[in-house]
């Protein structure tokens, strides 16, 4: 079995702003005021899918980033590198219509904006990045640069 690490508190090439506070009734991260928190915050639809979960991957040839996008249309969606090396990923997932004669019993699905932005490391190929989505997953795939092999020069000794 092994660990794997979900959160970015150590991760040099990841942008985001780590909240010391999220998961706390009172915090940004908290719960809203439908839940029973004593200090609600003020847009929770909109911080619910500020942070879209990216799984990112690296193999020997490309970096892989995954991110949970459902409901989303690829037109909704916008992937891209700022500065030649910053991955940013966005979008939006708008609230419904509604009409003045709905009554609506629950509201769980979330919506609003969202951005995640990822410093890429120095052997990649910004300029080759592909994206797909299928079924709700949004997949960027940045290849990486070859390593380079070293010259290896025979020096003939002379004597």
């Amino acid at each position: 079995m092994s660990l794997i690490r979900r959160g970015n508190a150590f991760d040099p090439f990841s942008l985001d702003l780590w909240d010391p506070v999220d998961g706390f009734p009172f915090g940004s991260g908290g719960s809203s005021s439908s839940s029973g928190s004593l200090f609600p915050r003020a847009n929770s639809d909109a911080a619910a899918f500020a942070g879209a979960r990216i799984d990112w991957k690296e193999t020997p040839e490309v970096h892989v980033f995954k991110a949970d996008v459902p409901g989303l249309k690829k037109e909704e969606v916008k992937v891209e590198v700022d500065d030649g090396n910053i991955l940013q990923i966005s979008g939006e997932r708008s609230r419904e219509q509604e009409e003045k004669s709905d009554k609506w019993h629950r509201v769980e699905r979330s919506s609003g904006k969202f951005l995640r932005r990822f410093r890429l490391p120095e052997n990649t190929k910004p300029e080759q990045i592909k994206a797909s989505m299928e079924n709700g997953v949004l997949t960027v795939t940045v290849p990486k640069e070859e390593p380079k092999k070293p010259d290896v020069k025979s020096i003939q000794i002379s004597g």
